[in-house]
C-alpha cells in the first residue's frame, strides 16, 4: 500500500515556474514507477510525465516535453514535477500516481494502482 500527498500547486502567472512534489509512504516507493497526470475543468485525465523506479527512463507527454521535467528521490521517498515556462492551458488539477510495475512505459491512467488526492495549477494570462 502506498500512500501519495502532493504539494506545490498554487497560482502562477504566464512564463512562470512551479515545482510540484509528491511524498510517498510506504517501503515500496522506490521500486515503483511514478508518474504525473493531469484533469482540466471539462477534460479527461491526461499524461503528463513518467519515471522509472531507478529515475533513469522518463517519458513525457509530446507537448509537455520541453518544459517539465520530472525527478526523483527514492532516499526521501519524493517524486517531482519541474513546470517552466507555464501557460494558460496548463491550469489543472495535477495528480501524482504510482505504479507497482518498475519499468515499463505506460501512459495509461488505469495502469497506476495508488493516487494523491491532487493539486491545483492556476495559471493566468
Amino acid at each position: 500500500q502506498v500512500q501519495l500527498v502532493e504539494s506545490g500547486g498554487g497560482s502562477v502567472q504566464a512564463g512562470g515556474s512551479l515545482r510540484l512534489s509528491c511524498a510517498a509512504s510506504g517501503r515500496s516507493f522506490s521500486s515503483y514507477s511514478m508518474g504525473w497526470f493531469r484533469q482540466a475543468p471539462g477534460k479527461e485525465r491526461e499524461f503528463v510525465a513518467r519515471i522509472n523506479w531507478r529515475g533513469g527512463d522518463t517519458y513525457y507527454a509530446v507537448s509537455l516535453k520541453d518544459r517539465f521535467t520530472i525527478s526523483r528521490d527514492n532516499a526521501k521517498n519524493t517524486v517531482y514535477l519541474q513546470m517552466n515556462s507555464l501557460k494558460p492551458e496548463d491550469t489543472a488539477v495535477y495528480y501524482c500516481a504510482a505504479d507497482t510495475n518498475s519499468y515499463g512505459s505506460s501512459r495509461l491512467a488505469y495502469d497506476y494502482a495508488y493516487w494523491g488526492q491532487g493539486t491545483q495549477v492556476t495559471v493566468s494570462s
